[in-house]
Order: structure tokens, then C-alpha cells, then sequence
């Protein structure tokens, strides 16, 4: 017969192991609807070398993330655009679901919207774009950072690899921080791309509710 504190411990444990189970199930399938692809061919219509892209993804973090901005939480990841010989992909920071890993990469513009159930284009300022693009490149391989430390470019994450090369390349151009008590720290949040009036939106699309 099992004692009455092994046999809580028991439940205990299974109702973990359960509600363990379902988060892992949560931040695996999408949630929502995706951005239609003929809107996104129309959207890379727009679209112009250097420009930045913003999007909101379709796992548990992405709301997480977004939620990092204070007024507009419409996105929770962003990129770089690089058009090259006619073919358009991205840079960007993006981790995995094992942290520790996860890297700057450069892939096609239509994976990258793939998951998009919103994005947005922005175009910096007084900039030319090839600049920008050619100066998030030297960055690929850079792995992400899990600390979310601004203040260390030997890791980025998404809005950070943003903000180095902005700061690089105009450094009067400042991404505003804000403080995270998730994190213990001042992130950069994807607000300060779509509030700043260093950077113009050019194209807005989000996914029918």
C-alpha cells in the first residue's frame, strides 16, 4: 500500500509532468492565422535593400517579446532586408527553443514571413540602405544573446544586431531602451523601430482574426 505523502508526490509530479506537457505543445503549434503569401509577394513589392522588417511571430515567446514594448506591441521580432541580384532575403538574430543556442543568420524573405501573422516594413531615415545591409552581413554567425545584453556585440538579439549597426553607421540614431524586470536589464523593444521618427513605415500587413 503507498503512504498518503508518496502517493501526493505522485500527483504532484504527474500534474507537472502535464502542464509541463502542454507548454511544450503550446509553444510548438502555431497559434493564429499566417499573413497570406500573395500579401506577402505584394508586400516585397515595397520592399527596398537595407529596409527593416518587422514581424510578429506564432510561438509562446513571440508574445512574449512584444510584450517588452509598452504602446505598440503589434510585433516581437525584426530583420534586416537584403536585396542582392534580385533576390531578397534576411538578417536577423533569432534563438531556438534550447537556449544557448541560436544565431545571426540570412534566409529567404518568404521563410521569413512564413510564420508572420504581421509585419512591417520600415525604411531608416537620411540612410542608404545598402550600407545597412551590407554592414548587418558582416555579422552572420554571430550567436544570439540569451542575456539580452546591449552592451556586449560579441552576442545579439534581434533588435540589438539593429542597434549595433545603427551605431556604427549613424551613431546620432539611438533605438530608446526600456527596463525589464524579466530580464533584470534595459532591452531594446521592437517600439523603438516603429515609434521612432527615424524611420518611416512603408507597408503594414496583419493576418485576418
Amino acid at each position: 500500500m503507498v503512504s498518503r505523502p508518496k502517493r501526493i508526490a505522485s500527483i504532484a509530479a504527474l500534474a507537472f509532468l502535464a502542464i509541463f506537457g502542454g507548454l511544450c505543445a503550446y509553444i510548438m503549434v502555431p497559434s493564429g492565422s499566417p499573413v497570406p503569401t500573395h500579401k506577402v509577394d505584394e508586400l516585397l513589392s515595397f520592399a527596398k535593400d537595407g529596409d527593416v522588417i518587422c514581424r510578429l511571430g506564432d510561438r509562446l515567446w513571440s508574445h512574449a517579446l512584444k510584450d517588452f514594448s509598452v504602446e505598440d506591441r503589434r510585433y516581437s521580432h525584426v530583420g534586416i532586408i537584403r536585396i542582392n541580384s534580385g533576390r531578397a532575403t534576411v538578417i536577423h538574430a533569432e534563438g531556438t527553443t534550447e537556449q544557448g543556442s541560436g544565431f545571426v543568420k540570412e534566409e529567404a524573405f518568404e521563410d521569413f514571413s512564413a510564420i508572420a501573422r504581421a509585419i512591417g516594413i520600415y525604411r531608416i531615415k537620411d540612410m542608404d540602405g545598402g550600407l545597412v545591409s551590407d554592414a548587418a552581413s558582416e555579422y552572420l554567425g554571430t550567436p544570439f544573446d540569451w542575456q539580452f545584453d546591449s552592451g556586449d556585440d560579441s552576442k545579439l538579439y534581434c533588435t540589438e544586431l539593429l542597434y549595433v549597426v545603427l551605431k556604427r553607421l549613424k551613431p546620432s540614431l539611438g533605438l530608446k531602451k526600456v527596463y525589464v524586470r524579466a530580464v533584470g536589464k534595459e532591452v531594446i523593444p521592437l517600439e523603438s523601430i516603429s515609434r521612432s521618427d527615424d524611420f518611416s513605415e512603408i507597408y503594414y500587413l496583419a493576418a485576418a482574426k
